[in-house]
């Protein structure tokens, strides 16, 4: 039978020897440590006890006590670490959430009690308040241990967290607070070796006797088994003991509860869609960080257990059927796992097969079809650091094969198990800080291994790649050899861009004619899966950190955490140099590169993120005269770096734009070197695949449906490189106040560079409120700048329209009028090209000759005549070009001026002729109505008239209104009018009910009776004599008309409509002198042709007789 884990089979030593019960004496203060407490300490860092017990045939009981004393963890980092969540807890949660503290808070309060150890075995109790009204708690906490790590943990409070509970932590940090009080005893073994029969089995009898209930089947069964000669029990030497350590054979390694963190896990990526349980990913993601740099191996076993469960992700299976994508946040979790499994297969320090095991698990997951692919085109075999020659651009055969060739995230995991560190020049790297040709001489072989100036090299592999052991030997706690190695590649880097810059001169006066390039980096740094600048930036950022020494209880704590504060740590061996210059300079590097977009939404909106993320570290950065100098130093290389620049002269057209690292650069040079600022940020202004997708002078549609072709990829996000070029022109702007040289300059560049009118009209309200600040005078020259990309946005949208022309209309106008009228005038004469005639019309004219537009512009009476002439002239255009629209509101404004109105009406009366609808001359005429001209109302409405034609079924007609107003009107002027306008009326209407109506109407009082007409008649019109029997007659037939019409296609859910009908054309047929007979004459006619409507028939003699 196998002992259980940590419960090694020990013998039984012949008979009790005399220990020595001093052996734990506390040593005085101030006396040097005794041997025999610095040997036990090592042996218990390194050697399991059963090793101690092989190698030595008696070990003394002194020695086994200082032994089992030591190898108790010492450092609280460690409890600390497997306590502490990995992320920043709500404010005022932290008691609540965090183990760590909450252990610390219950042993400083004195809840430990009851500590005893047992070999390596620690147990004790804790009591815990309960809450308002809850009695105290008592939890029994069991700790085992071996070699200075917690093996296993037990606790009362049956916790089912990722790490230990608070109960756990305080009695380890009572242990290692508190070691000379807590009682220790040897392993329970050793006690038992010291019994004879009698005590032996009094101690059996007394343990049954204490613990019966939960221990008397177990007693009995064991008994039987002794019992049993032939009992496998009886044939293995010893007997476990949980307090004898681990053996020989057991892994050593700290206690982790492996299907907690399979549970968690699933549960949190079943919560995926939820911001916290991202966050709380990658918390564990740092969590395994933290281990590996602190050398603990559970690190690789967390990363596992991890992957294991991302793997098993339902969704994984949902995207691949539904052939969608996964969400941005998941895909970050995932690069970031496929990033630990870099970094832990790369270990320095693992051993063969355990990079093996690695290894075989990872083609294990990398051959699943749920294994997600990596995002982008980027090159598993990228070009290796030279610094003897510039990269070979690459080719279009070389960007097909490298977009065919798929991989999973752990591709790059499995491409690092092919690295090894047991290159002699990378071992002397990464030995020493004066490593340099005196030393070694030549190295041999085709590569340089240093610089001109003696310093270290590092080749032959690709930049990322470096990166990559970069961010290794962070991880696994070698910050030193992480630095060496940084500064080697920073040495490799500056030296191939100075054959760059010298094979650029070369071909620069061929390059600058042909006015394009083809690019110089088919992948970027900047973006890239294995984010090399970050890697080296965070490394060389990292030793100039200033911070106090404290248990890092929240290591991933977000946007709360407190500022970091940099300080210049020199470079051994470089004078001059600083660690922090040079991650100034790396960080530049990456994000100047000149490099093509990749391919995918993802992958493009990756290198957006990071880019942020290492202006984000930029930003942290205090800039010291030192570090200007550094930006000085690369912005002017960048400036000159051709096709291997983004800021070169050159461009490639897909290449990636440089507007937030412009941006950053200019405020951080702008207070230093204003010229080399503009001159930085003007170059960077550029957006290339707009460039080449729009000539110049050609109208500019919708970006994005533009650049679509066969041979680059779409620009998912070109949307947000737009916004960040407005940025950085609106900073340009704001900043130029009152330089008018600068201000042209960059109003250059803005009408040259930015093709989205949205952004050009936020680039104008941005600088119009610049310029007009609220307690200083205006600076006028930006303000015509304001005016002068408005006055662009109004010729871009002009044609196309978009829903805001009415606002930019509007604001345009406002502009111009802080300016001064003659900016105004001259907007309103040259009005065709900038505005439509409706615009033009009821905006421009109408708002820069309001009350409020003229005390603002405070103008004398010749000036503001000037400017009502400029808006009737403008009205009077418009009106002529669309009468339709615009002939009302070139009346209104014409309205003080004789000439000018009489100029619109008689535009008015042309357009009339023209094919004006009759819509607008009643509205026109009703206008002249109002103004008193109900002569010109009276005209306008004949012409309208003229043109209306309304039939028998329409008395819901739109114009129903119109005709009855036109109506009243001729009949408010006098007979003469209303006699004109019956015949009109007649040849347009056809309506009964309509013409019945206008004839009652006319009827009632006598014709020019109305307010508008004078008194010529005393009596109303009688419907016998002229003009009225006309429209009698016509009503009359009309009716007569509409009833056959009507009964044509009848049904009976209609008959009672067609009575109602009836009755009132009997009214209309009465008002003539023999209209009784006629009406009975129309229903006879009726009866006789509907005779077969025999039910109709009967309602019509029932109703009519």
């Amino acid at each position: 039978m196998d002992p259980p884990a940590a419960k090694r089979s020990r013998g039984c030593p012949a008979g009790p020897e005399k220990r020595d019960a001093g052996a734990g004496a506390e040593r005085g203060r101030g006396r040097p440590e005794a041997l025999l407490d610095l040997s036990a300490k090592r042996v218990a860092e390194s050697w399991a006890f059963e090793q101690v017990e092989e190698r030595f045939s008696r070990v003394p009981e002194p020695v086994q006590k200082r032994i089992v004393f030591w190898s108790f963890p010492r450092s609280e980092r460690e409890i600390c670490m497997y306590s502490s969540l990995g992320y920043q807890p709500p404010e005022g949660e932290h008691d609540a959430r965090v183990p760590f503290t909450r252990g610390l808070q219950l042993l400083q309060s004195g809840a430990v009690d009851l500590v005893l150890q047992v070999g390596f075995h620690l147990s004790g109790s804790v009591r815990e308040p309960g809450g308002p009204g809850e009695p105290e708690r008592l939890y029994h906490v069991s700790i085992s241990f071996d070699r200075c790590k917690i093996t296993s943990v037990s606790c009362g409070c049956d916790n089912r967290d990722l790490f230990y509970c608070a109960h756990v932590v305080a009695l380890s940090l009572y242990r290692i607070r508190h070691a000379r009080q807590v009682e220790l005893r040897l392993p329970i073994s050793e006690t038992l070796s010291q019994m004879n029969r009698d005590q032996l089995q009094k101690f059996v009898q007394y343990l049954i006797s204490a613990h019966h209930t939960e221990v008397l089947p177990t007693a009995q069964r064991l008994a039987d088994e002794i019992l049993l000669l032939g009992s496998e029990i009886n044939l293995v030497h010893g007997a476990p003991d949980p307090t004898a350590g681990a053996g020989i054979e057991d892994t050593n390694c700290w206690h982790l509860d492996e299907e907690q963190i399979q549970e968690q896990v699933k549960q949190l990526l079943s919560n995926g869609g939820y911001y916290g349980a991202s966050q709380q990913l990658r918390s564990m993601f740092s969590k395994v960080r933290e281990m590996l740099r602190m050398r603990d191996s559970n690190g690789a076993r967390m990363l596992i257990l991890m992957t294991e469960q991302f793997l098993q992700d339902p969704r994984l299976a949902l995207w691949r059927q539904q052939g969608a994508g996964m969400t941005d946040k998941c895909r970050q979790l995932w690069d970031e796992l496929g990033a630990l499994w870099v970094c832990v297969v790369l270990s320095p320090h693992c051993k063969p097969e355990e990079r093996a095991g690695w290894l075989q698990l990872l083609r294990t997951w990398d051959k699943l079809d749920m294994c997600p692919l990596e995002e982008g085109n980027y090159s598993f075999d990228g070009p290796s650091l030279q610094p003897t020659a510039a990269p070979r651009p690459g080719s279009e055969e070389d960007e097909a094969a490298a977009s065919r060739s798929r991989h999973t995230v752990f591709g790059r995991a499995l491409q690092a198990g092919e690295l090894r560190w047991s290159d002699a020049h990378l071992q002397r790297i990464l030995a020493s800080d004066s490593y340099g040709p005196s030393l070694t001489g030549t190295m041999g072989g085709d590569k340089p291994t240093f610089d001109p100036q003696g310093r270290p090299l590092w080749l032959g592999e690709p930049f990322p790649t470096a990166c990559a052991r970069v961010d290794t030997l962070r991880a696994h706690g070698y910050p030193r050899q992480a630095l060496r190695l940084a500064g080697a590649i920073v040495n490799t880097l500056r030296l191939q861009r100075r054959h760059q810059l010298e094979s650029y001169k070369q071909q620069k006066k061929e390059l600058l004619q042909k006015g394009s390039t083809c690019i110089t980096n088919t992948e970027g740094w900047v973006g890239h899966p294995l984010d090399p600048i970050g890697c080296l930036c965070r490394a060389l950022l990292e030793a100039c950190r200033l911070e106090e020494e404290t248990l890092d209880l929240y290591p991933d704590s977000g946007p709360e955490k407190r500022k970091v504060t940099y300080q210049h740590v020199p470079v051994p061996g470089n004078p001059g140099e600083s660690y922090l210059a040079l991650a100034l300079e790396v960080a530049l590097l990456g994000l100047g590169q000149q490099r093509a977009l990749p391919e995918g939404l993802y992958a493009q909106d990756k290198v957006v993120r990071n880019e942020e993320q290492l202006l984000a570290l930029l930003e942290e950065v205090d800039l010291d005269e030192r570090l200007v100098q550094v930006l000085r130093k690369q912005a002017e290389l960048l400036l000159e770096g051709g096709p291997f620049s983004g800021f070169g002269e050159v461009l490639f057209r897909e290449s990636v734009p440089m507007h937030s690292c412009a941006h950053y650069l200019f405020t951080a040079l702008l207070p230093h070197d204003p010229d080399l600022a503009y001159r930085l940020a003007l170059r960077a202004m550029r957006l290339p695949v707009l460039e080449t997708a729009f000539p110049a002078g050609e109208p500019h549609p919708t970006p994005l449906d533009s650049i679509t072709n066969n041979r680059f990829p779409r620009w998912f996000i070109l949307g947000h490189l737009e916004t960040r070029q407005c940025e950085l022109a609106s900073t340009m702007l704001s900043a130029a106040k009152g330089d008018p040289t600068w201000l042209h300059a960059v109003l250059g560049s803005i009408q040259e560079n930015i093709h989205s009118p949205a952004l050009l009209f936020k680039l104008a309200q941005d600088a119009c409120k610049t310029a007009t600040p609220a307690s200083a005078p205006p600076d006028t020259t930006l303000l015509g700048i304001a005016l002068e990309l408005g006055l662009q946005v109004m010729r871009m949208t002009l044609d196309t329209m978009t829903w805001r022309r009415r606002e930019m209309v509007r604001w345009l106008v406002s502009c111009a009028t802080e300016i001064g009228p003659q900016a105004l005038m001259n907007i309103m004469q040259n009005w065709y090209s900038l505005f439509t005639p409706v615009e033009a019309t009821t905006i421009v004219a109408v708002t820069g000759t309001t009350h409020a537009t003229l005390l603002r512009l405070q103008l004398d009476t010749p000036q503001r005549e000037e400017l009502w002439a400029c808006a009737r002239t403008l009205a009077l255009q418009c009106a002529m070009k669309d009468p339709q629209n615009c002939a009302l509101p070139a009346l209104t404004l014409c309205e003080k001026n004789h000439a000018a109105f009489e100029a619109a009406y008689q535009i008015v009366l042309d357009a009339a002729a023209g094919g004006l609808g009759h819509a607008h001359l009643f509205t026109v005429a009703r206008y002249m109505e109002h103004r008193g001209l109900p002569l010109r109302a009276y005209k306008l409405a004949t012409l309208a008239l003229a043109q209306l034609s309304i039939a028998f079924n329409q008395d819901s007609h739109p114009a129903v209104n119109d005709v009855l107003w036109a109506c009243s009107l001729s009949h408010s002027l006098g007979r003469h009018e209303l006699s004109a306008i019956v015949p009109l009326i007649i040849r347009s209407i056809h309506c009964a009910p309509m013409l019945s109506d206008i004839l009652r109407r006319w009827t009632v009082s006598a014709p020019g009776l109305g307010p508008l007409g004078a008194r010529r008649a005393a009596k109303p019109l009688g419907t016998d004599r002229a003009p009225l029997c006309q429209l009698l007659d016509a009503a009359v037939a009309a009716y007569i008309t509409t009833s056959h019409s009507r009964l044509t296609h009848i049904s009976p859910r209609h008959y009672g409509d067609f009575i109602e009908f009836l009755g009132k054309a009997r009214e209309t047929f009465l008002l003539a002198p023999n209209g009784h007979l006629q009406f009975a004459q129309f229903l006879d006619n009726l009866k006789q042709t509907y005779k077969g409507k025999k039910k109709l028939m009967l309602l019509v003699r029932e109703r009519f007789g």
